[in-house]
């Protein structure tokens, strides 16, 4: 089932404008490579104005252009980094992307914004042909639209009218089992934030019993489809407790915890690795913008630069894949 592994990053989360560009954005990229790492998941992002409009806009204040994404991924092809475009839309109104929808019976509402959804995604999908991007990815966590079955085969046909590469869709953890039209995309994508911690500061062997307990659901997903399956985004902040909450942010206040981020990494990694149905790893995230190396023993945030689980995906990034 499996064909090509994937060893990812995502780059370049919460970009503004015009900083793909940047001489810093360079550096970055170039310490992202240093990792191991194959491939960048490319996320960015433009609005609607909240969970039940039904027009997507791009914010020229705030989104990447399409020059910046362009120098972007040359700058990774010059490094030897293959490349997954993943445009997302987010709501202005502050509620996580899983909330946009509709009433089940808003026939019109699910009409319009499918339409707008449509175009998003064909303008991106017709650029990430243009760039040769070897990945699309077509939403991310779009909770409460993925019963609508019929509208997103149409999705899907529209993008692959404009991309030849494979596609893949990011579902959310524990809810991956839902979605109908799998068999439409090339790979199973998932953000596979799943608390594998008890308490905080929980030990590797904890964390790795607890994802031995996810496997057999996700193969069973991947076999049901016959498609493999990645961890599209998958990650953990270098704070105290937050392998028991991946998914958190918000939480700036936690204390500074490399080992239980190191843990996490590398229970993920040891657990997955030579799955025969599993395709690889796009971890979150990796700033356009790094901090000083000299602050990652105070930085409790998602990046590994100079951290413990930076050593750690180096030490399996540099390890061949069996099937």
């Amino acid at each position: 089932m499996k064909e090509v592994f994937y060893k990812g990053m995502t780059y370049g989360w919460e970009t503004k404008r015009g900083e793909y560009r940047k001489d810093y954005a360079a550096d970055s990229m170039k310490k992202l490579a240093d990792t191991g790492s194959e491939w960048i998941a490319l996320s960015f992002w433009t609005w609607q104005d909240t969970v039940f409009s039904t027009d997507i806009h791009f914010d020229y204040g705030y989104t990447p252009t399409d020059r910046d994404i362009e120098h972007a991924v040359r700058n990774a092809k010059d490094l030897g980094l293959k490349v997954c475009l993943k445009p997302v839309v987010n709501s202005r109104d502050g509620i996580w992307r899983a909330r946009i929808g509709f009433p089940e019976d808003g026939d019109a509402y699910w009409a319009a914004w499918f339409e707008s959804y449509t175009n998003f995604l064909k303008h991106y999908a017709e650029l990430a042909e243009e760039l040769g991007c070897e990945m699309f990815c077509i939403g991310c966590e779009m909770v409460a639209t993925e019963y609508r079955e019929a509208e997103w085969r149409e999705v899907i046909r529209e993008v692959k009218s404009l991309y030849t590469g494979p596609i893949v869709y990011n579902a959310n953890h524990g809810k991956e089992e839902g979605i109908q039209w799998l068999d439409a995309v090339d790979l199973i994508g998932t953000s596979a934030y799943y608390p594998v911690a008890s308490v905080p500061g929980d030990s590797y062997e904890n964390m790795l019993t607890a994802w031995e307990k996810q496997k057999p659901r996700l193969k069973a997903l991947a076999e049901r489809f016959n498609k493999p399956l990645v961890f599209i985004e998958i990650g953990c902040r270098s704070a105290l407790g937050c392998a028991t909450m991946p998914w958190d942010f918000t939480h700036k206040d936690l204390p500074h915890s490399e080992s239980e981020q190191a843990n996490f990494y590398r229970s993920a990694l040891e657990t997955f690795w030579n799955e025969p149905w599993f395709a690889g790893f796009f971890w979150w995230d990796w700033s356009t913008k790094l901090y000083a190396l000299e602050e990652a023993s105070s930085n409790n945030g998602f990046d590994i630069y100079g951290k413990e689980a930076e050593q750690v995906l180096k030490e399996y990034y540099k390890l061949p894949v069996t099937k």
